[in-house]
C-alpha cells in the first residue's frame, strides 16, 4: 500500500472511483511528485456539495469543500518550491467541527465550522484523481492514496486506463541515500531496491554485517580467477577493480586498492588477511606476539617489506576492531576503529603497483612458494577469532563464501565456516580526537585528571577515595552490630510483673496488697457493712 502508485503522464489523465463517503467525516492523506507548477489532485461532486484538492501554485496546496455553507478553502503555502521532483506529503481532514490541511512538516491549517447550517457533504459523482470536468489535472505521481482509512488501488486501475501508468520512476532519487557501504538503488515501478552484491554486506539496505568464526587452524581462500581461465579475463577483472575505474589497468597490475574488514581475537601473533600475487608482491595484515596490529606492503624495488606498525593499541583484546586501508599509487592511509586516519607512504625505490595478485586468505597463508619468514613464522597455528565484512575492492570473500553467487566457485574453506557477527564492530562508539585520545602518541600535551601523579602521602588520590568510602561503610556496620548487641543483651531473661511492693517481706498475698494501698482496708470495711431493708 506505501507504493501503491500512478503516474499520469498528461493533464487530461485522470482515474476515477466509486462515490466517495465522507457525509460527515473525510480523512484523506497521500504522497505527491511533481515538476508541474499547479493541477487538480481529487475532486468528488454532488448537486452543489463538492470536496477536492489540487495543487494552486508551485508552493501551494488547497483544500476546498462546501457542504451546502458555501464554499470553504484552506491554502497551505510553502517556503519551498513543492515542483521539485521530489515526494511531499498531503493530509487533509474534514468532520462537523472542523477542518485541516498539512503539508509535509508545515504548520496545520485549520478552519473552524459554522456552530448553524448544514454539516453533511453529500455526493453523488464518482470519484475523479486526476483531470476532472474539464480542469487541468495532476502532472506527476500519486501513491499511497488513503481516504478514511482505505487505501485505493491505483495501480490497478491505472493499468487499464490510458494516459496513467502504475507505478512511479525516479524513488532512486528520493531513497537511494538509504542504500549504505556502497550498495546500489534499483529503480522499481513500485519501489526500490538495494544491489548489495558489490559489497561485504547485507540486508535490505547492505548495512547487515557478513560475517564468520574461525577455529584454529582454519582457512580460506579466494582466487582471484576461477580455474581453467586466464589472468585477463574481463570478469576477474572486475571483480578485481575498484569502483574507481582508474584502479582497472592492464594485466590486473593495481596501482590502489581498498581494504577493509573487522575483527576479533585473543590470541596472538596470527595472520589476518594475505594477498599473494604470481610475482613476490604481497600485502599482509598481522597481529605481532606483542598484540599489536602490523600492515606489510612488498610491491618490489626494496629488500625488506614495508612495515606499518601500531604499537600503542593492543588489538588481541577480544574487542571488535575496524581496519580501513587505502593505498593510491605512494600514498597509504590507514584508519583503526573510530579514530582519525593516518597517513605514510612507501619509500621512495618502492614500485607503485601490485602486480598480478592471485589470492586473498583469510585466517591462515596455505601459498605455494617462498612466504616471507615472519609471515611463516605467525602463521602457526593459525588465526582464532571472528572476521567480519571483508573486502577489497569490489571483492567480498567471506559473503562469497556464505552467500551462493557468481563468486563463490573462487573460494575454497578449509575447515567449517559458522556465520556468525561477532566480528563486527560496535558503530555507537563515538571518534575520539587526538588531543583527548590516551593512546595517542602526540597526546603529551593533553589535560588528563592527576595524570597519574602520585598525591601528598604518595597514595593515588582515586585510591585515596576509594579507601574512603570503604572506611565509612565498615564503621557504619560496627556501630549497627554494637546497637543490636546491646539491645539484645538488655532483653534478655527479663520480665515485668504488677506485684505489689513489699510482696518478699509479708505473710501472705492479702497482706502484700494492705500494706502498698492504704484504701484497700477501707474497700474491705466498706464491704462488710449489713444493711435492712
Amino acid at each position: 500500500n506505501y507504493w501503491n502508485a500512478a503516474s499520469f503522464v498528461t493533464s487530461s489523465s485522470y482515474l476515477h472511483f466509486s462515490t466517495f463517503q465522507g457525509e460527515t467525516s473525510a480523512d484523506i492523506s497521500f504522497y505527491f511528485k511533481t515538476s508541474a507548477s499547479d493541477g487538480v489532485f481529487l475532486e468528488n461532486l454532488g448537486n452543489t456539495d463538492f470536496i477536492k484538492l489540487e495543487l494552486k501554485s508551485a508552493t501551494e496546496v488547497s483544500f476546498s469543500f462546501d457542504v451546502g455553507n458555501g464554499p470553504v478553502e484552506i491554502i497551505v503555502r510553502s517556503p519551498n518550491q513543492l515542483n521539485d521532483d521530489q515526494w511531499h506529503r498531503v493530509n487533509a481532514e474534514r468532520n462537523v467541527k472542523q477542518a485541516s490541511l498539512q503539508v509535509d512538516q508545515l504548520p496545520l491549517e485549520v478552519r473552524k465550522a459554522p456552530t448553524e447550517g448544514h454539516t453533511r457533504l453529500e455526493l453523488y459523482s464518482q470519484l475523479y484523481v486526476g483531470a476532472a470536468g474539464g480542469q487541468r489535472g495532476f502532472l506527476g505521481c500519486i501513491r499511497s492514496l488513503r481516504m478514511n482509512g482505505v487505501t485505493l488501488d491505483l495501480e490497478e486501475r491505472a493499468k487499464v486506463t490510458p494516459g496513467v501508468k502504475p507505478g512511479c520512476s525516479g524513488h532512486c532519487t528520493s531513497y537511494g541515500m538509504y542504500c549504505a557501504n556502497g550498495g546500489k538503488c534499483v529503480e522499481k515501478y513500485n519501489g526500490y531496491s538495494c544491489d548489495c552484491s558489490k559489497t561485504a554486506y547485507d540486508g535490505p539496505f547492505c548495512i547487515k554485517d557478513v560475517g564468520a568464526f574461525f577455529e584454529e587452524g582454519m582457512w580460506l581462500r579466494y582466487n582471484f580467477r576461477s580455474p581453467g581461465t586466464s589472468i585477463k579475463d574481463l570478469v576477474s577483472r572486475t571483480l578485481l577493480s575498484s569502483t574507481d575505474p582508474e584502479i582497472t589497468v592492464p594485466d590486473l597490475n593495481l596501482n590502489k586498492e581498498e581494504l577493509s574488514f573487522s575483527f576479533s581475537t585473543t590470541k596472538s601473533p596470527c595472520v589476518l588477511l594475505y594477498i599473494s600475487s604470481y610475482t613476490q608482491d604481497f600485502m599482509a595484515v598481522l597481529v605481532k606476539p606483542s598484540g599489536n596490529l602490523q600492515i606489510r606492503y612488498s610491491l618490489g624495488g626494496t629488500k625488506e617489506p614495508y612495515n606499518i606498525d601500531v604499537d600503542h593499541r593492543n588489538m588481541a583484546n577480544g574487542q571488535p576492531h575496524t581496519i580501513n586501508i587505502t593505498r593510491n599509487g605512494r600514498d597509504i592511509v590507514l584508519q583503526l576503529d573510530h579514530y582519525p586516519p593516518t597517513s605514510y607512504s612507501l619509500p621512495t625505490a618502492s614500485d607503485i603497483q601490485f602486480n598480478s595478485p592471485k589470492a586473498l586468505f583469510l585466517g591462515k597463508v596455505i601459498e605455494i612458494g617462498k612466504i616471507d619468514q615472519d609471515i611463516y613464522k605467525y602463521n602457526t597455528p593459525g588465526f582464532t577469532g571472528c572476521l567480519s565484512r571483508v573486502q577489497f575492492n569490489q571483492i567480498a570473500p567471506l559473503k562469497a563464501a556464505l552467500r551462493p553467487t557468481n563468486a563463490s566457485s573462487h573460494v575454497h574453506i578449509q575447515g567449517e565456516l559458522v556465520e556468525s557477527n561477532c566480528g563486527a564492530s560496535p558503530l555507537t562508539i563515538p571518534p575520539m580526537s587526538a588531543a583527548t585520545d590516551p593512546w595517542h602518541l602526540d597526546s603529551a600535551s593533553a589535560d588528563f585528571p592527576y595524570n597519574g601523579q602520585a598525591i601528598g602521602d604518595g597514595v593515588n588520590r582515586n585510591s585515596a577515595i576509594i579507601g574512603g568510602v570503604i572506611a565509612v561503610v565498615i564503621f557504619t556496620i560496627l556501630c549497627t552490630l554494637v546497637f543490636l548487641i546491646r539491645y539484645m543483651f538488655r532483653h534478655k531473661g527479663t520480665y515485668h510483673t504488677n506485684e505489689a511492693k513489699g510482696a518478699e517481706s509479708a505473710e501472705s498475698a492479702d497482706a502484700a496488697i494492705m500494706n502498698n494501698d492504704p484504701n484497700f482496708t477501707e474497700t474491705i470495711d466498706e464491704s462488710k457493712k449489713e444493711w435492712l431493708i
